[in-house]
């Protein structure tokens, strides 16, 4: 394995020179940094990020903590970290919980003996009940779900809003027969519900209980869940 000691003697430098090089510090002649950069890349030597990382206290990696990385929603959110982070010169440590609080607090400590610059968390309803006691101690984000009364950023979608309006759009077309399934014990699935039910009263219905499923926040559930509800028999003269 190449060393730092291996390209500074190539390029006829110190070790320093070489970090300095390598850190992008100033004050460096053009012809140094050149032939460094030149030797750095015949020897195709790597700088060891993890003793950096000790020298400096800083990290470039950014963590990130999803619920389910087959679900499609969860899978665009890490494209798009991904993207932003590269763009800046970071890198993205990925980890799903599948809604396992036990999995996220390992990988939450993961990511806090790794020094990670920040975090990105979508975070299990245990974690929410429990985040005073466990708060992590780098910058952090939280994604899909938030914490009430408190200082932390969230990226949130308006759950509520967005089912009201997919439901008033179906009122409005004529529907009579409205159904919904919603996540399980989720706050984001109460607050869907909300606007699911908000549009209904609106327009002069009341929710049926019958048209209304609560399944495990996973694709192939809310797939049985709407078939289901599709092969129900259709009363006469019912509007789909």
């Amino acid at each position: 394995m190449v060393s730092i000691k291996d390209v500074a003697e190539a390029a006829g430098v110190s070790t320093a020179t070489v970090s300095r090089v390598l850190a992008n510090k100033p004050h460096i002649r053009a012809e140094v940094r050149a032939r460094v950069l030149a030797t750095v890349g015949s020897l195709e030597y790597r700088p060891n990020l993890v003793a950096r990382k000790l020298r400096s206290q800083q990290s470039s990696t950014i963590g990130l903590l999803v619920s389910d990385i087959r679900n499609p929603f969860f899978s665009a959110i890490s494209r798009a970290a991904e993207d932003a982070a590269y763009e800046h010169g970071f890198s993205v440590l990925l980890c799903n919980t599948d809604e396992n609080h036990e999995r996220e607090a390992l990988y939450l400590q993961v990511m806090q003996d790794e020094n990670v610059a920040g975090m990105i968390v979508s975070p299990t309803e245990h974690l929410l009940a429990q985040f005073s006691a466990v708060r992590p101690v780098v910058p952090t984000v939280l994604i899909d779900r938030s914490l009430k009364k408190s200082d932390i950023d969230a990226v949130l979608l308006d759950n509520a809003g967005g089912a009201y309006a997919l439901t008033s759009h179906l009122i409005t077309q004529g529907y009579q027969r409205i159904a919904a399934i919603f996540g399980m014990a989720s706050t984001t699935g109460l607050e869907r519900q909300n606007g699911y039910e908000d549009a209904l009263r609106e327009h002069g219905r009341l929710p049926n209980p019958s048209y209304i499923k609560y399944v495990e926040p996973r694709r192939e559930m809310g797939e049985i869940a709407a078939l289901d509800l599709l092969t129900r028999p259709r009363p006469p003269d019912a509007i789909i």
